[in-house]
């Protein structure tokens, strides 16, 4: 199955997209500074930093929405993520959202955190995220119907999502729309004297996305970001290339292979079967 990817180009910033995005920067927590290297580049670019593959911590993401991606369009993700060594963290995060409009409790919540992701030509979207901890093992165990969902997040958390999310949507109800594999490195580039991350996620249909990112105080988004643009192109980084969304591409991914499965069971075929608890199995894979 193909994958159709959503990407972003940078063009021209108005002053109006502008203004919105240094007045979120202003009341955000953080910045991310975001970068998705070109496909043909994937290993010209972890040969040229200081990246190592063998070191890289494996994980697996599942992303939680209705057939139809419902939260999606309501500006909700809700994830699960799998990481190493048996440990397992939650998210449901609202995007886009004005800091200020915020309720102050759920500001002052140590588990919330609003932050400005950036990619190249300015483009940037404000999100507000309310994070959890869990366990792989009850990842395994939602996503596989032995565990109710609402099993993986806190009371917080439900009641964010709640609060949130479309009319009529469960947190019960939704499908598992995963996994994807990732294999995340963090490294200190030392011309920067900051820490890059890099994170390969791989789809099911072969298809990769390679993204370099850092983080950084509001107040020094800007100066950091001319810093690391240097750094990448001195490494042969392309800086002007389209920029895909890893979550996006992951949703819009296994939507389509769910209406699929859907559409062979009803015709007869050997489809995804439904568990018990109303809620379609992820699909299974050595991953």
């Amino acid at each position: 199955m193909t994958t159709h990817t959503r990407s972003a180009t940078p063009a021209a910033v108005s002053a109006d997209q502008l203004a919105a995005l240094l007045g979120a920067m202003k009341d955000s927590d953080s910045v991310e500074l975001k970068l998705t290297v070109p496909t043909e580049e994937h290993r010209a670019t972890i040969a040229s930093m200081p990246v190592d593959p063998v070191e890289a911590q494996p994980r697996q993401v599942f992303f939680f929405d209705t057939p139809d991606l419902a939260l999606d369009r309501a500006g909700i993700v809700v994830r699960a993520r799998r990481v190493q060594g048996g440990a397992g963290d939650t998210v449901v995060k609202l995007r886009p959202v004005i800091p200020a409009d915020l309720p102050v409790r759920l500001r002052k919540s140590p588990d919330f955190k609003v932050e400005v992701d950036v990619l190249p030509g300015a483009i940037g979207v404000c999100s507000g995220s309310l994070k959890g901890s869990t366990t792989g093992a009850r990842i395994r165990q939602a996503v596989d119907g032995t565990r109710p969902l609402t099993n993986l997040f806190s009371k917080e958390q439900r009641a964010f999502f709640a609060e949130h999310a479309p009319a009529g949507v469960d947190l019960d109800a939704l499908v598992p729309l995963g996994p994807t594999f990732v294999l995340k490195d963090v490294f200190k580039a030392k011309e920067l004297g900051r820490r890059i991350v890099t994170e390969l996620w791989l789809y099911q249909d072969g298809s990769r996305i390679l993204e370099i990112s850092t983080k950084c105080a509001p107040s020094e988004a800007f100066q950091v970001a001319a810093e690391t643009r240097v750094y990448l192109s001195d490494h042969g980084v392309t800086i002007g290339g389209q920029q895909a969304t890893k979550t996006r591409t992951a949703l819009e991914f296994f939507s389509n292979q769910l209406s699929a499965s859907t559409r062979e069971a009803a015709s007869g075929g050997n489809g995804v079967r439904p568990t018990s608890r109303r809620r379609t199995r992820a699909v299974r894979t050595a991953t």
